[in-house]
């Protein structure tokens, strides 16, 4: 079930820097596209995947935990059953948003972030909403 109202995906998208978690240097995979086209709307996109690739010329983390500085937004590109860990991961390292992209739900992590105070957007894609919510 998708989550997040159009005043709490305005609020989201209007947020600076972005950790994408599964963005990978594959332009076939959706994330690439996403990240970039975050990117062209002034997003900081931060590539977060095990081998801490670079993609769109940011330098990528192996995890959430070793991002270096704060990030708004957990953007979660991963299979449903493993959004649970970056959502948790996301609490921890302070974000304000969590966003799950299409089709990936998991109501009890969407629960623990929004009791936790974080925002949280689900079975959504940020370059869709873009035209409707976007900062103007």
């Amino acid at each position: 079930m998708a989550r997040g109202d159009s005043d709490t995906i305005e609020r989201v998208l209007a947020y600076r820097t972005w950790a994408v978690v599964g963005l990978t240097a594959n332009p076939r995979r959706p994330a690439y596209g996403v990240a970039r086209f975050l990117q062209q709307h002034g997003k900081r996109i931060v590539p977060v995947n095990p081998r801490a690739e670079t993609v769109h010329g940011e330098p990528g983390y192996a995890s959430l935990a070793d991002v270096p500085f704060a990030v708004d937004v957990v953007d979660v590109f991963r299979r449903s059953d493993k959004a649970g860990e970056h959502v948790d991961e996301a609490v921890a390292a302070g974000a304000k948003a969590v966003w799950l992209q299409l089709d990936v739900i998991d109501e009890a992590a969407a629960d623990r972030d929004a009791a936790a105070g974080l925002e949280v957007i689900m079975d959504r894609c940020p370059a869709i909403e873009w035209s409707a919510h976007g900062p103007r």
